[in-house]
């Protein structure tokens, strides 16, 4: 998997929402290899945009359509300043992966992560995967060797919220100190209303 990250600040938040719905109608069935994308603006006005596809070849084929610059050339408008691009194929899913029944996706982008200790963690925290019903699995993409955007997708924003303060069992706890400890460096972006493909 080959993944773009557009990250930038929304000047209308409404218009990237058009413009991407006109993406799926219009040319994304022409896209070769496109897998799926999560997009979304924070209460802040942060806009970002995950866009899957199955390699770097197919992303690369599809960016150089004029169908799609055509369509890019509108979408920057709705832009405030020039938005970053940031590609990687060091791709791992856990769970269900991305969903387009989330109804709420958050985002971290954390750096100095220890990536061992990251993939021990994973693997311990698989058995106790049901006491968070509400989380239908995520995508992690690494940026670089120690950092990484990972997008978790959950039910609802409601059920994270309550589920995030429920009291877990100890060993849960100390699961998360860990994971807090190595993660300390993290920013968090809220999609409320993400929008899902």
């Amino acid at each position: 998997m080959f993944v773009q990250i557009i990250e930038g600040k929304a000047r209308d938040a409404e218009g990237l929402k058009r413009q991407g719905d006109r993406w799926a109608e219009e040319v994304g069935p022409g896209a070769v290899g496109f897998l799926g994308v999560t997009s979304g603006v924070t209460a802040d006005g942060r806009a970002i945009t995950i866009a899957r596809f199955e390699s770097e070849e197919a992303a690369k084929a599809n960016a150089a359509r004029p169908e799609q610059s055509a369509w890019w050339s509108e979408m920057a408008k709705y832009y405030d300043g020039e938005p970053t691009f940031t590609e990687s194929s060091d791709v791992e899913q856990f769970l269900a992966g991305g969903s387009n029944d989330a109804g709420f996706v958050q985002i971290m982008k954390s750096r100095g992560v220890d990536r061992a200790r990251m993939a021990k963690l994973d693997k311990a925290f698989e058995k106790f995967a049901s006491l968070r019903p509400d989380l239908i699995g995520g995508t992690r993409v690494w940026t670089g060797p120690d950092s990484l955007l990972e997008a978790n997708y959950f039910t609802s924003e409601a059920d994270a919220r309550a589920n995030e303060s429920k009291e877990m069992p100890e060993e849960v706890q100390a699961l998360m100190a860990e994971f807090g400890d190595m993660t300390h460096n993290t920013e968090f972006l809220d999609l409320s209303d993400p929008m899902l493909r």
